[in-house]
């Protein structure tokens, strides 16, 4: 295990703020404008993570055409709504805040689209502690946590960084092992959507049950200098 990172990656969705309530909406009004009916909130949950496409596909037999236009009804509530019905987890603010005055960079690398992620970090005055934002694109491409790890480490380059000072984190399987797949180290939350058992047997590098534990252990695990 590394002892000295120096990259923090962020997953966005129960990681850095409780989005579940726009999320759910919005899933909700992109079933009904797709014919679909869904009283089981489980099912529902399962969307919370994963790329909107292959979930839609997986949970309901959606053709690809199909998916892509359930996707796009989602987007029209939550562009409006969904995206300000979200909450900041509690010490998050405090947490990235004491990362970046130790000098330390930050990254956001979510599968939710690039624009929606800006819009989120700026709502919550976020912004000013990220040195890049990275989300999948509109068209529903770069939307694998892996793809969008590899674009922030190809940003960043590894020049600059080697992959033992990067670490991910995050709160469901598809953080941990697309961290794995770019050959970084993570950290597996379990205050978020993702259940203890999918997280501890994707493997993570580390484990915390909140935001205070993530705040102490970040604290060992990190070096960096004062922000000048």
């Amino acid at each position: 295990m590394n002892n000295c990172y120096r990259l923090i990656l962020f997953d966005l969705d129960g990681t850095l703020t409780d989005s579940k309530v726009g999320i759910m909406n919005s899933l909700n009004y992109a079933l009904k404008k797709s014919g679909i009916v869904e009283d089981n909130l489980e099912k529902i949950d399962s969307f919370i993570g994963p790329p909107l496409v292959h979930a839609f596909s997986a949970s309901y037999g959606l053709s690809e055409e199909k998916a892509v236009q359930a996707v796009n009804f989602y987007r029209e509530y939550f562009r409006e709504k969904g995206l300000f019905e979200n909450r900041l987890y509690e010490g998050v603010y405090e947490l990235l805040a004491g990362l970046k005055e130790r000098g330390l960079q930050i990254a956001l690398a979510t599968s939710k689209p690039t624009v929606f992620a800006e819009r989120i970090l700026e709502h919550f005055s976020l912004n000013r502690f990220f040195d890049l934002v990275v989300g999948s694109n509109l068209d529903n491409t770069r939307c694998e946590k892996a793809e969008v790890i590899a674009y922030v480490l190809s940003c960043v380059g590894t020049e600059n960084i080697k992959l033992s000072q990067v670490v991910m984190v995050g709160d469901r399987k598809h953080d941990i092992i697309g961290a794995k797949e770019n050959g970084i180290d993570s950290i597996g939350v379990t205050y978020g959507y993702g259940e203890t058992k999918e997280i501890e047997e994707a493997g993570p590098t580390y484990l915390v049950n909140s935001v205070s534990e993530l705040n102490n252990l970040l604290r060992r695990i990190t070096c960096g200098s004062p922000a000048g």
